[in-house]
């Protein structure tokens, strides 16, 4: 095959799209090796924090790891997909723009943001 042939069944890379691995905009691989460190910083439990739970279960979630979604409180029996994920940090958004609605500590949804921002492609700063 020349570099002019092309290969029917091999669709061309795009870059915009993730991985078939992928959670979100991420390789599964990175998310993994995300909460491996997270959990390795928050190994004591003086040192963890409402942030660092939050960023944990949102990790954990967002890897198939939970049943109950951390800010909504849904059932979730699978890995979610990119709406899943797209809704419960809007949710975790909402949460954190009402000065008033306090259903869980204003510090783990916090966390809970920063890690789906994260794992969305919404930010490059992880949890």
């Amino acid at each position: 095959m020349t570099l002019h042939d092309e290969d029917p069944v091999t669709p061309p890379e795009d870059s915009a799209t993730p991985p078939s691995d992928a959670v979100g905009a991420r390789p599964r691989t990175e998310l993994e090796a995300a909460l491996r460190e997270l959990e390795a910083e928050a190994a004591a439990p003086h040192r963890q924090t409402q942030i660092s739970r939050g960023a944990l279960a949102g990790y954990i979630w967002a890897l198939g790891g939970a049943q109950i979604t951390p800010v909504t409180g849904d059932q979730s029996s699978a890995a979610p997909d990119d709406d899943r994920l797209n809704a419960e940090l809007a949710a975790a958004d909402e949460q954190l723009r009402d000065p008033i609605r306090r259903d869980i500590p204003r510090e783990y949804v916090q966390g809970v943001w920063d890690a789906l921002a994260w794992v969305t492609g919404r930010t490059d700063k992880k949890a």
